[in-house]
């Protein structure tokens, strides 16, 4: 009884009541208009093909359209006022003003870094990719930067408690998700003992994707508790708003500057196989050690002030001193999407990836709901020669998210594209690896959510050891996946089949 009081007025269930009140407000409001039914039809109908004319017009994703159209065109008395209500993506001006800042803040501390024709050595291809980052996300590229690939979150979270245990300046943590548990309890108690000597310790986490791990009021009380400075992303309030779909999906520790860790692990047990919930999880992470930290440090920074709206901090007075800095061996570009300036960074670091493979594109991914530009890519590379295999979950973590990940398979096999399942559980992985020359690792899921609504992170690679290390990755793990087939994909019964199309249809705005 007590658990399913618990339940009844967990925050989540009793805004997803209010958020429904809300709805039924304004659905019943608009049926009230029945005795006028004749000009308010045709005003509904106005405003519906206006909104149509609106959405073709923008600079959106095709797909992103169709999913607007189709339900408009089906419900014109709703469709386009709740197209106005919920399908913009408009900014206040107050907002427009805190990313400007945010964006300009990043572009003042990084600027005097930028050196991305430094890569000539590696050809014009790697010049214009480190380029794009340095112009549109003001990221740098840096050399003097060691990495290492971690292939588990087991092993990553082990490398991450010793790292922390040497702070002596600040700690800076920014996750989607923090569950209490055996990995977050034990980092808990190290950041504890920093701030009694003095290390300047903060935590960021997203509102939404910690709504069920952690209590309301979580951030006060640990502040309060350990003097642990602590901020939430994005609160959810409920009201009907757009913004409640922009979430910081970052995965950002770092360590006085000089080292820092990022990848698809979140601060809970199951990214660490300490609990099971989707059968075995594969994940992975990375660690950089050198300049390239620094650009991670000004990524928390940015998004911390912004989070918090104070920015007055002089960033310089965090900038690292190296006695002896690292020695790379190839080039690093850590880089952060933000989904409000208008700028698909994420998905353009991906096709640039893809389209510049010579020999074979090696992708892990949580879920696979491509766009039109890069299911084209992909099928481009594989119909000429190019050897294309991704890895996606047998076991899913979402259902439906997972039939929609299936339900794109046809096209990309037609085309020679190569899929794998990981048949013994959940795959959390973002990595591409690339000719041996270039790769990724970071927080982008091949997904709309993580390409055009999340905030996001990565870290990609040029020249740079760990490239290897993610291919001998991916290619140790095919054994443990089922390939899928294109008979396998037709063989299907047309029920099935119909879903998965309605599905593709509506999957921008899942």
């Amino acid at each position: 009884m007590k658990k399913l009081v618990s339940l009844l007025f967990h925050r989540a269930v009793l805004m997803g009541v209010f958020l429904i009140i809300q709805i039924a407000v304004l659905v019943l409001m608009l049926l009230r208009f029945n005795e006028f039914f004749l000009p308010f039809y045709g005003i509904c109908v106005a405003l519906s093909i206006a909104a149509v004319f609106w959405i073709v017009n923008r600079s959106s994703e095709p797909a992103y359209k169709i999913a607007w159209i189709v339900p408009i065109l089906i419900f014109p008395i709703f469709g386009g006022l709740f197209y106005l209500l919920f399908g913009g993506n408009k900014l206040s001006k107050r907002t427009r003003r805190k990313m400007e800042g945010m964006d300009q803040k990043m572009l003042e501390v990084l600027h005097q870094d930028f050196k991305a024709d430094s890569l000539i050595t590696f050809g014009e291809d790697a010049v214009h990719q480190a380029r794009y980052l340095e112009h549109m996300a003001h990221c740098p590229v840096y050399g003097g930067t060691e990495t290492e690939y971690f292939p588990l979150g087991e092993d990553c979270f082990a490398r991450m408690v010793e790292e922390l245990k040497k702070a002596q300046r600040y700690i800076f943590l920014e996750y989607f998700i923090i569950e209490d548990g055996i990995m977050w309890d034990t980092i808990l108690d190290i950041l504890t003992e920093k701030v009694k000597e003095g290390v300047d310790v903060r935590v960021m986490y997203d509102d939404i994707g910690s709504m069920f791990t952690l209590p309301r009021e979580y951030a006060s009380e640990l502040e309060k508790r350990t003097g642990i400075r602590c901020c939430v992303f994005n609160p959810f309030v409920p009201i009907l708003s757009l913004r409640l779909n922009n979430r910081d999906h970052r995965k950002i520790l770092v360590i006085d500057g000089k080292v820092a860790f990022t990848g698809g692990i979140n601060l809970a047990d199951e990214y660490i196989n300490k609990k099971v919930r989707f059968g075995n999880w594969k994940d992975s992470a990375i660690l950089v050690r050198g300049e390239a930290a620094w650009s991670m440090t000004v990524m928390f920074l940015t998004l911390w002030d912004y989070t918090r709206e104070t920015f007055m901090e002089d960033y310089d007075a965090f900038r690292p001193k190296w006695e002896t800095p690292p020695k790379g061996t190839g080039y690093v570009q850590p880089y952060t999407d933000n989904p409000l300036d208008g700028e698909a960074v994420g998905q353009t670091v991906y096709l640039n990836l893809i389209n510049r493979a010579r020999r074979y594109i090696y992708i892990t991914t949580p879920y696979l709901i491509v766009d039109d530009s890069m299911n084209t890519a992909l099928c481009i590379a594989a119909k000429s020669g190019v050897d294309v295999r991704i890895m996606t979950p047998h076991i899913p973590d979402k259902k439906m998210v997972f039939e929609v990940t299936r339900a794109h398979y046809g096209p990309l096999l037609e085309a020679g594209v190569k899929i794998y399942e990981y048949t013994p559980g959940f795959v959390h992985a973002k990595n591409f690896a690339v000719d041996d020359k270039y790769g990724t690792v970071g927080t982008v899921n091949m997904d709309y959510r993580s390409l055009f609504l999340h905030f996001e992170n990565g870290v990609w690679l040029c020249g740079d050891p760990t490239v290897r290390d993610i291919k001998a990755d991916f290619l140790a793990t095919l054994e443990k996946c089922q390939p899928i087939t294109l008979e396998q994909s037709r063989a299907l019964p047309w029920w099935r089949k119909a879903y998965r199309a309605v599905l593709r249809v509506f999957a921008p705005l899942m």
